[in-house]
């Protein structure tokens, strides 16, 4: 009985000492404005804080870069008739290879390619997709032929990239539609396909009068 006593009497102290008013210090905290930060509204007017000795200016740590903006490109988008950051571009390589992608990778950049670029220009990356269907279909002008014309073939993956970004002729910028790496990764498959086309291209007979001359 005497033990339930004393055991009613700490509760009841316990429970006083929780409900009590005093106010408790914490201590001291290393660093309190990382330990309690500070609320604030998004659209709010910020620019009194300094008076109230608050260091906030709501940008970014300078040289960091935010998680989508993976492989930055430097170059920006050329003004209106200006072409010299368009041809700037050739010098900037692309970090990826597609052969050293992984299976999943590499199956993942295909599908992203036949859903962003298949439709113009085509499966086999001739130039024949869904919108061209051999001239019948609703757009007149032949998209470009990546595999089978010198022209794209020998174009830098950099100058790709630049077009893919922001847009070059009758083609519009995917810049909504795929992130800078997934841009890279589909410029590598489509430099993997131009080369495995070189690779099974016929070899080019030399001209009879040549043969003859050699003779």
């Amino acid at each position: 009985m005497k033990n339930t006593s004393i055991i009613a009497c700490l509760t009841a102290v316990l429970a006083l000492a929780a409900c009590s008013d005093v106010k408790r210090t914490p201590g001291r905290v290393y660093i309190p404005d990382m330990a309690y930060s500070r609320a604030y509204e998004s659209y709010a007017d910020h620019s009194n804080l300094a008076e109230k000795g608050i260091s906030y200016n709501n940008r970014p740590v300078e040289g960091t870069i935010s998680r989508e903006e993976e492989m930055p490109f430097h170059i920006a988008k050329d003004a209106a008739g200006d072409t010299t950051n368009y041809t700037a571009s050739k010098q900037v390589p692309n970090p990826y290879i597609f052969d050293s992608l992984t299976a999943n990778d590499k199956a993942d950049v295909e599908r992203l390619y036949l859903v962003n670029c298949g439709v113009c220009h085509g499966t086999k990356l001739n130039g024949n997709g869904p919108l061209y269907k051999d001239g019948n279909g609703p757009y007149a002008a032949k998209p470009a032929t990546l595999v089978g014309d010198a022209k794209y073939e020998a174009m830098p993956a950099g100058q790709m990239f630049y077009s893919v970004a922001y847009g070059k002729n009758l083609m519009g910028s995917y810049a909504s539609q795929l992130s800078r790496s997934q841009r890279w990764k589909v410029i590598a498959y489509i430099k993997a396909k131009q080369q495995e086309g070189k690779k099974s291209a016929p070899a080019v007979a030399a001209p009879a009068a040549a043969v003859v001359a050699a003779k």
